[in-house]
């Protein structure tokens, strides 16, 4: 039996990256005002990029009134995981199948990947101080507020606009690779994506010097009006990333990835192998319980281009296909269901018993959690950790209470 009640606050923590927002513009910050953080002051000047939520080795979550951290205390008291998940993950440890993050994002955070879970044990076991573990890590993007990102390989023909329109980006690439991608469209699957991998990677390794005069040049022609009309859709885009990332290959990345804008509610999945960027806004992300990430561009974070065209999947599509459509499965209650196991997330008022562990986050609004054991009182920022087979009722306050809480089941 646990030592512990089987809902407990727990204590998030902040990664101050360059790319957050700044003070009160941030969510993070605003949620971690709100979290009982030790000794959180919130400074104007300082970028809150992530709260973290989990037992991720990196930075494990806190637990209220407790020394030890959440990884220490489901260690301690393995049945709040439950066996039906440790049966299918690997809960070593007190180790969580996912991870449960806020970010609040103001500038464009890398071109970047995810590898598989056999890349990750590769990876890790090449590089254990850059990919710190060997989990895969496919993550779920649900936006809090209007929210913009670069997202999968477009189709291969809207590529194939952008190579003939934009002289500044196929002038990057070998003549005879760019006859090749225009010449693809009759080809097998497979051989199209040989070819978009080619393309891609041509891109991603070309002159570094050719990339900031390309860059310049591209930049200076959009200022002065001089964009097609093919390229109204990405003009601000491109001029925003340049001038955050000056000279930088990812910029051309607009004429490649699908740009996505989503407003309140909207969510993206990303599994591994697909390549993609935030660029701006607030989001709710669960993922794997994995910091591996493969980087490209738009960072300032070492870059490893070769690892990353490897493992791309090169499966252009529209953006529609990264969108994960929320299911209403109960009054108050909205399911965002991706196609993998390690996670699910709730946005809700209403919460049955789950077979396996939880985490939930306050985002507005006030009002109470109880249990059979007891009640806590709940505000925009507080963390609960709900163990497995605990049946909980949420109570509004005064005001609209929203609640998002991430979970695994068997």
């Amino acid at each position: 039996m646990s030592t512990i009640e089987p809902v407990f606050r727990i204590i998030p923590t902040i990664q101050n990256y360059d790319w957050g927002k700044k003070g009160k513009d941030s969510k993070v910050a605003e949620f971690a005002s709100g979290a009982g953080i030790r000794g959180f002051t919130l400074n104007q000047s300082v970028p809150y990029a992530e709260l973290w939520m989990g037992t991720h080795v990196k930075s494990p979550s806190g637990v209220v009134d407790r020394q030890q951290n959440l990884t220490q205390i489901l260690t301690e008291n393995p049945d709040l995981i439950g066996d039906q998940v440790s049966q299918r993950f690997d809960t070593t440890n007190g180790n969580l199948p996912f991870l449960f993050k806020v970010l609040a994002i103001g500038k464009a955070l890398s071109i970047q990947t995810h590898p598989d879970k056999k890349t990750s044990e590769k990876l890790h076991a090449e590089q254990p101080t850059v990919y710190t573990d060997p989990n895969h890590k496919p993550e779920m993007a649900l936006a809090l507020t209007d929210f913009k990102a670069l997202c999968g390989f477009m189709p291969i023909e809207r590529i194939a606009e952008y190579v003939k329109a934009v002289p500044e980006f196929n002038s990057l690439i070998d003549p005879s690779i760019v006859t090749e991608f225009l010449n693809c469209t009759n080809l097998s699957e497979s051989e199209r994506k040989a070819v978009l991998k080619k393309l891609f990677a041509a891109l991603m390794t070309a002159d570094v010097s050719d990339i900031a005069t390309q860059l310049q040049t591209l930049v200076a022609r959009y200022q002065r009006g001089g964009q097609k009309p093919l390229e109204e859709d990405v003009k601000d885009l491109v001029l925003t990333l340049s001038e955050q990332y000056p000279g930088d290959v990812g910029v051309f990345c607009a004429f490649m990835l699908n740009y996505v804008r989503m407003t309140p509610g909207q969510a993206i999945f990303l599994g591994a192998g697909e390549p993609h960027a935030y660029v701006e806004g607030d989001i709710m992300e669960c993922m794997a319980n994995s910091d591996n990430v493969i980087r490209a561009g738009l960072t300032p974070k070492p870059k490893d281009i070769p690892n990353l065209v490897s493992v791309l999947t090169y499966t252009p599509s529209g953006w529609q296909k990264h969108m994960v459509k929320p299911v209403d499965i109960a009054p108050h209650t909205r399911k965002y269901d991706p196609p993998i196991q390690d996670f699910t997330v709730l946005q809700t008022e209403t919460h049955e018993a789950i077979p396996g562990p939880s985490i939930a986050i306050v985002t507005e609004g006030s009002g109470w959690v109880s249990w059979s054991g007891g009640e806590l009182d709940l505000q925009a920022g507080s963390v609960i950790f709900v163990g497995a087979e605990t049946k909980i009722k949420i109570t509004t306050g005064d005001s609209n209470l929203v609640v998002f809480r991430a979970y695994v089941t068997a």
